[in-house]
């Protein structure tokens, strides 16, 4: 079987019996068309016989048009008849009597009309047109038969009364434009203006406008033009809003100043444009101004384009959103750009104009920036320093304090100050602002001011203030302690250290405890540091603090020769036996805390620090020793309270691994010996 079938093989190839041709083919198509029946044509062979003919059909016709009167082709036909007949008369009187049954009828109208004039009976054509007029205003078709009859006889006047006529029905704008274009045929251009004038008040859409504009471009003068534009654009906006101006109508009105070469025109008339219209409408007023600059603008007024793009986007987003500070934030910098002062502040001024709906500090934390942005500003580009404080003022007066405040607006409000050389005034708005509503941050600033002004006994005073209003924050209290050691007063430091320590909460007591450590250790205070050691640990037992204290106990010098060491020999000096017995001391009693308490990772991860220690100050015995100790990982499955499984990860320290086979061993010899002595009691019962 053949996978595929190819096309079917002709087993015969000799050619067929009967032959046919190309030619019997045509003649038999011929010879099958179907012919045409044609009426005969009849001849009379007298009057007598002509007017018997003609009463037989006319009474077939009345008997037609009197079994259906409503059917039109049986007036139509009768009425044909009576005209190849030449009867006139008869033909009229048909006519009549099926506008007595089809008044409203177009087409019979239209064929009576024809009737007429093909047999050049023009004023009964007339007459008949203005019955039809009168009887079908609205019906196009009868008007436009009736001007061209009037206008073939030449009656202009006469055709002039009829489109007037015509006009006082509000037609179509095709009938305006057709009256129009009789005007101008024959050079009556004043005529044509009026009728445009009525034209565009009937229908004032902007492609009327623009017609009669072209016109004016054609017959008029260049104010003619401009009237007709300015006109335009001032009834398009009365009657039918300001929504219904078509860019048509600006980009039209720009290309024809452009054109006369009035490019300071064209350019006021796209910007008027642009600023009047939604950015959906005016798209294709913006290519064209785009273009406009290009070809006649300069490098400003391209850039100018540009802002005015931007400029319109921003304002239907802000219109949409008024309470949008990002969209505003742009709007602002896009007018800084632009470099027009008045532009700017406007935008600023309607942008802080949109507080926020709610007393919520969320909703604040972009507000703020505009009036600080605002401010800035003012400082440093139009450099109204009044202004710019009364922006700073007004903030701080719209903030509800007693709610929320921002440190910021304080501190960019001092700084301002400062700038101009109001220093009472900066420390009076710090001071203020402590007052009202104190923060971390604006305690902080105020103690920076008066370092710089080098005013001790002033941030002292703050100092205080702040660990009364936050006695948890750990920093204050450490750069409390760091200015009076710079004062060099040092009980006054550890005092407040001591102070600091002993504060029942703090956000970070370990970084505390390691200042004033590090402090009594650069002082020299070993005995202190190792007191200091010695009440952190009672605290806080961490691996951790006792690695710390550990490395303490092996950087310090020897006490005989603490005074005769610099720096520099301490650290080229190898460290001590003592140094290094005292150390291992506190690694032996933290290793016991440890075990006591079995915490297994903070134990491998001081047996790894004191493995390191031992690397670098100990012998090979020493380190062997805590090698021995370290233990090993093991997995392990516990339940967890949704009667779940999980693995984790355990260790087994030898030490504990051994104690539990000496453990296993004393208990299998008590065993044994348990069965021994029942095994000797059950003897000595059988004697």
């Amino acid at each position: 079987m053949e996978s595929s079938r190819g096309p079917p093989r002709v087993k015969n190839k000799a050619p067929a019996p009967v032959q046919i041709s190309a030619e019997q083919l045509l003649r038999e198509a011929v010879d099958r068309q179907e012919v045409n029946l044609q009426t005969p044509t009849q001849r009379f062979a007298d009057l007598e016989e002509l007017k018997e003919y003609q009463g037989r059909k006319r009474k077939e016709f009345e008997d037609y048009v009197r079994r259906n009167r409503v059917r039109l082709s049986n007036w139509l036909q009768y009425a044909q008849w009576e005209l190849e007949q030449k009867e006139f008369a008869r033909a009229r009187s048909v006519f009549e009597r099926a506008l007595d049954v089809h008044p409203n009828n177009t087409q019979l109208w239209i064929r009576y009309v024809q009737a007429e004039i093909k047999n050049r009976n023009i004023n009964h054509a007339r007459n008949l047109l203005d019955r039809a007029v009168t009887r079908l205003p609205r019906v196009t078709s009868l008007w436009y038969q009736y001007l061209y009859v009037m206008e073939m006889l030449g009656d202009i006047p006469g055709t002039r009364q009829v489109f007037d006529r015509w006009m006082k029905w509000q037609p179509d704008e095709q009938a305006w434009s057709a009256y129009i274009r009789l005007e101008k045929r024959y050079g009556e251009f004043d005529r044509a203006r009026e009728i445009f004038r009525a034209f565009t008040a009937v229908h004032p859409e902007p492609r009327t406008w623009l017609k009669w504009a072209k016109f004016e471009e054609e017959y008029g003068t260049s104010d003619t033009v401009r009237e007709v534009f300015q006109t335009a654009i001032q009834t398009i906006a009365e009657t039918l809003g300001d929504d219904a101006v078509d860019e048509r109508i600006f980009i039209a009105f720009a290309r024809y100043e452009a054109r006369l070469r009035e490019y300071e025109r064209a350019r006021a008339i796209y910007k008027f444009g642009l600023d009047n219209l939604p950015r959906s409408k005016s798209m294709t007023l913006h290519a064209h101004y785009t273009t406009f600059e290009k070809q006649f603008g300069d490098k400003e007024g391209v850039e100018d384009v540009i802002l005015t793009k931007r400029r319109r986007l921003y304002e239907e987003q802000v219109k949409e959103n008024p309470k949008n500070y990002d969209v505003w934030f742009d709007f602002a910098r896009l007018e800084e750009s632009g470099g027009d002062v008045d532009r700017t502040r406007e935008v600023y001024e309607r942008a802080i104009a949109q507080v926020p709906p709610t007393q919520e500090k969320r909703h604040w934390r972009r507000y703020i920036f505009l009036f600080l942005f605002y401010a800035i500003w003012e400082e440093r580009e139009t450099k109204d320093v009044e202004r710019a404080r009364q922006i700073y003022d007004t903030c701080l007066n719209l903030i509800p304090h007693k709610k929320f405040t921002f440190a910021k607006v304080w501190v960019a409000k001092a700084h301002f100050e400062i700038r101009q050389g109001q220093l009472t005034t900066a420390r009076k708005t710090l001071g203020r602002a402590i007052g009202m509503c104190p923060k971390d941050k604006i305690f902080k600033e105020y103690i920076l001011l008066e370092q710089k002004l080098y005013e001790f006994e002033r941030c002292r005073t703050l100092y205080e203030k702040h660990v009364m209003y936050n006695p948890a924050n750990c920093q204050t209290w450490i750069k409390w302690a760091e200015l009076e050691r710079g004062l060099n007063d040092l009980e006054r430091t550890r005092a407040i250290f001591e102070l600091a320590v002993s504060q029942p909460i703090l956000d970070m007591p370990e970084v505390v405890w390691k200042a004033y450590i590090d402090f009594e250790e650069e002082e020299g205070e070993y005995e202190r540091t190792r007191a200091l050691y010695e009440r952190l640990l009672e605290k806080a037992d961490h691996p951790k603090v006792w690695i710390s204290y550990a490395q303490f106990e092996i950087n310090i010098p020897d006490e005989a020769e603490e005074e005769e060491e610099t720096e520099e020999e301490a650290e080229e000096k190898p460290v001590s036996e003592e140094a290094k017995a005292r150390a291992r001391k506190i690694f032996e009693r933290a290793h016991k805390s440890m075990k006591e308490r079995e915490l297994k990772a903070e134990r491998v991860s001081l047996l790894n620090a004191w493995l390191a220690f031992e690397k670098t100050h100990g012998s090979a015995e020493d380190i062997e020793k805590i090698q021995k100790q370290m233990p090993r990982k093991t997995k392990k499955k516990r339940k967890l309270e949704d009667d779940t499984w999980e693995e984790y990860v355990d260790y087994i320290f030898p030490a504990d691994d051994q104690q539990t086979k000496n453990l296993s061993s004393l208990l299998a010899m008590a065993n044994a010996w348990k069965q021994q002595a029942a095994g000797a009691a059950g003897g000595e019962g059988a004697q």
